[in-house]
């Protein structure tokens, strides 16, 4: 399949890009699209790091080394991963949660404490960690480039999302307590009592907040610094999903920049008579698609992965799939 203009094009055309991420549904490839692209740009001389949102994902599996929950971990020279603990960080959240309580009030309300620990259970307490954790990476400004393999599709539409609800939450809330401390001043003036140091603290930490949630929305829409690349597999399903997924992304401003197909078997088996009729009905069903993926996505087409004939996993491997995705 021809392609219009290359991953490997892509970047070279935008050189102020620093954030890379790749979506799609779970089980296509994004992980390893994720590792390899990681891989292939600590090998131009790139300090990267790479960190996987999806919390079905395994960086550990696929680099073949245990770095879940330890921090940014040098899997090759200039190459690092992170794969965060999301239970560890929502203990410390509740443990951060409860001190502010204590600060401001003196004590932490049984009735409080019940229902912060109800949160934990909340896939969203999950997402806001994984999210909190992607921030801190981004704004440590240690990394020429940060890649990140975003969670599947459903997920990834709240995680990205969430910027912009929160975000008008948090404004609403800022409003009314800025209400709040112009009648508690007057009320102050009037009682001849202080200020309001424990309001001010709130506003704070809501302001803090939102300037994180800002960060990422603006990020996300901004495509001198920031790729977002979509993984499909020639199947009808990822496809349908990807039209969907599109016209999500276009009505929150966030520009796609490519398409990377996935999984490919090469079409050169079907002139073998030693491959059995069953991969080749598949081989003829992926092509089938390919046309489709073509005629819907066409210009968008950054790169075509073959389905290998092993794993994509451990450097060896990852290094020849970075081959084939920046050839």
């Amino acid at each position: 399949m021809s392609i219009t203009i290359s991953i490997k094009q892509y970047l070279k055309s935008n050189p102020n890009i620093k954030y890379i991420l790749f979506g799609g549904k779970g089980g296509l490839g994004k992980t390893t699209l994720s590792a390899a692209t990681s891989y292939w740009l600590a090998k131009q001389g790139k300090k990267v790091v790479v960190f996987s949102t999806d919390p079905q994902a395994s960086l550990t599996d696929i680099f073949e080394r245990n770095i879940f929950g330890k921090g940014e971990v040098e899997i090759a020279p200039n190459l690092f991963a992170l794969e965060i603990d999301a239970d560890k960080k929502i203990e410390m959240y509740q443990e951060e949660i409860r001190k502010k309580i204590i600060d401001m009030y003196g004590e932490v309300p049984k009735e409080v404490d019940d229902y912060i620990k109800s949160c934990a259970a909340e896939p969203a307490m999950a997402e806001s960690a994984t999210f909190d954790a992607m921030v801190e990476l981004m704004t440590s400004g240690a990394y020429d480039y940060y890649i990140f393999d975003m969670m599947p599709h459903g997920h990834a539409i709240r995680f990205l999302s969430m910027a912009e609800v929160l975000d008008t939450w948090v404004d609403k809330i800022v409003e009314t307590r800025k209400k709040a401390d112009e009648y508690g001043d007057v009320a102050s003036v009037l009682s001849g009592k202080g200020g309001l140091a424990q309001e001010d603290k709130i506003l704070e930490e809501l302001e803090f907040i939102r300037s994180r949630l800002d960060f990422v929305s603006n990020m996300m829409k901004d495509k001198e610094h920031t790729a977002f690349f979509y993984v499909l597999i020639p199947e009808q399903m990822p496809i349908l999903d990807t039209k969907k997924a599109l016209e999500i992304f276009r009505a929150f401003n966030i520009p796609l920049s490519g398409i990377i197909i996935n999984q490919v078997y090469p079409i050169e088996l079907l002139n073998q008579p030693n491959v059995p009729s069953l991969l080749k009905n598949k081989i003829l069903m992926q092509q089938k698609y390919m046309k489709i993926i073509k005629e819907e996505f066409g210009p968008l087409i950054r790169g075509v992965v073959p389905m290998f004939d092993r794993e994509p996993k451990g450097l060896e491997m990852i290094s020849k799939v970075a081959e084939t995705l920046f050839e």
